[in-house]
């Protein structure tokens, strides 16, 4: 099973009540392990979380802290990139180089590399003196 297979497979359990827009990650960790996530939103529209936030979550959680691979899918007619935020996330556990793959449920895929999606991310270095 590939890693969009993951996101695909879990992307079902998407809560989205609201919106109704479905979206799974799947994160493959530095480990080989791999970390799965969907978007959870809540009444306190928007208050929800992103599903790639909840891959690094899983992932984190279980001790994992370096990104090797992601990807990210939903039901739209062009493949559905992370928003901001979690390219930030993403980021913050993806050394330069890792690939993030986002795709449509009908097979439409766009593969980019971390820094191509945040070029100059803020990082731990620029905080520190």
């Amino acid at each position: 099973m590939s890693l969009m297979d993951d996101a695909k497979a879990v992307r079902d359990n998407a809560h989205a009540p609201y919106s109704g827009f479905k979206v799974g990650a799947a994160i493959r960790a530095a480990s080989g392990k791999v970390y799965v996530g969907v978007n959870v939103e809540n009444a306190a529209y928007p208050e929800g979380t992103c599903a790639e936030a909840g891959a690094i979550a899983a992932m984190v959680a279980s001790g994992d802290t370096e990104i090797a691979e992601v990807a990210v899918v939903g039901d739209a007619p062009a493949p559905v990139t992370p928003c901001g935020g979690c390219r930030q996330k993403i980021a913050e556990f993806a050394p330069k180089g890792v690939v993030v793959t986002m795709g449509t449920m009908t097979g439409k895929t766009l593969t980019m590399k971390i820094e191509e999606l945040l070029p100059e991310a803020f990082a731990k270095a620029q905080m520190e003196g």
